[in-house]
């Protein structure tokens, strides 16, 4: 399965408490039914001409309200974050994972889970304690994740990460991703610490053990649960980079939240709205605007979020028409021959050059290329 809907998956889980983990599975199973049922719809998803972005918009938009936020989250990433064709079976794939999870949740040990986390809630656990009771599932034991490669253990935690940082305000994120920032400058810079976090043999427990000691109570819960899952999530030996590379996914998913408008005439607040709410469809997350007036647009909006740039003014498409009329000369045509354009520009007659042109009496009929070969013919 592709990793990044794996980390996803489990950020989700991690956020659901044991007791709503049913009725997550429950909404998920549903949808895996639908895509098998209705095959309109798995033709529309598994369209190559679809952009990623645009599927996940499409299905999150389908499922509003039908399933809960979380499912709907959750597949609508999936649609995403997978090749179109994979998009069914990768939608069966979460399924079946929050099926075990379910499972899990409903075995023997998920009471003496529940009783440890009201214990926790009783003593004021802190917001570490809280996540590794809630991450542990129903069987009391730390959760474990396949080993993978380098590059696939890092989308996972960048599925994970995507979760997370969802829910965030710009604020937020820019403490978070300072806060991550300071971290990975303190693992890198102490020698025994990012011995003990890469240490393999360790128990991934053990490791996490050392993160929430260290930043439990002192960093936003966001970063704690970065932090967290890159030794859950990620490979021991890379733990350092991960966390570098987990600063550089903040400071992208900050670039995603906040989109740049130059307006040609001022934006009342419902256009506004409208826009958001277009915007925020597209990117998959809320999305803020700083919008500015820049008449010479003429009218119309350009919009810069993320990587993406859209440009929808008078200017621009005028623009766009003035790369489109061709001011003469020679075409090409390949296999050394050349053509002149036969249209008038400014007065002149392309294929006519301005020698031509100004020798030419005015009461004349501008002289075009066959009779300037007739002239050769004749002269000849």
């Amino acid at each position: 399965m592709n990793p990044a809907v794996e980390g996803y998956a489990a950020a989700v889980v991690d956020a659901t408490p044991p007791s709503a983990r049913a009725g997550l599975a429950a909404d998920v199973a549903a949808v895996d039914r639908l895509f098998r049922q209705n095959a309109d719809l798995r033709a529309a998803m598994t369209d190559v001409a679809v952009p990623a972005r645009a599927r996940r918009a499409a299905l999150s938009e389908l499922l509003g309200g039908k399933v809960g936020d979380p499912a709907a989250r959750l597949c609508g990433f999936a649609a995403g974050a997978v090749h179109a064709v994979e998009v069914p079976s990768a939608i069966a794939w979460v399924a079946n994972r929050l099926r075990q999870v379910a499972e899990h949740a409903g075995a023997p040990g998920a009471k003496a889970t529940q009783a440890t986390a009201a214990q926790a809630s009783r003593t004021h656990a802190t917001g570490a304690q809280a996540s590794r009771t809630q991450a542990t599932g129903a069987t009391g034991t730390e959760p474990t994740e396949e080993p993978l490669g380098h590059r696939e253990a890092r989308e996972r935690v960048g599925g994970y990460a995507a979760a997370v940082l969802e829910d965030l305000s710009v604020a937020e994120l820019e403490t978070v991703e300072d806060e991550l920032f300071r971290f990975a400058r303190i693992v890198g810079s102490t020698p025994e610490l990012r011995t003990a976090l890469s240490d393999r043999d360790l128990p991934a427990s053990v490791r996490r053990g050392v993160v929430d000691d260290l930043l439990s109570g002192k960093v936003h819960p966001a970063t704690l649960r970065l932090a967290d899952y890159a030794i859950v999530g990620g490979r021991p030996r890379d733990v350092p980079g991960t966390l570098d590379w987990l600063v550089e996914q903040v400071a992208s998913a900050r670039g995603w939240r906040v989109a740049r408008v130059r307006a040609g005439q001022e934006v009342d607040d419902e256009e506004r709205r409208e826009l958001s709410e277009r915007l925020s469809r597209l990117a998959g997350t809320p999305v803020e605007l700083q919008v500015t007036v820049d008449p010479a647009l003429l009218a119309g909006v350009t919009v810069e979020i993320g990587d993406l740039q859209l440009d929808a003014t008078a200017r621009g498409r005028l623009d766009r028409l003035r790369e489109h009329v061709t001011t003469g000369g020679w075409t090409d045509l390949g296999f050394g021959r050349l053509e002149r354009a036969s249209h008038h520009v400014g007065g002149e007659v392309e294929g006519e050059s301005e020698v031509e042109s100004a020798g030419r009496p005015k009461d004349a009929a501008p002289r075009g290329p066959e009779d300037r070969r007739t002239e050769g013919s004749e002269g000849s």
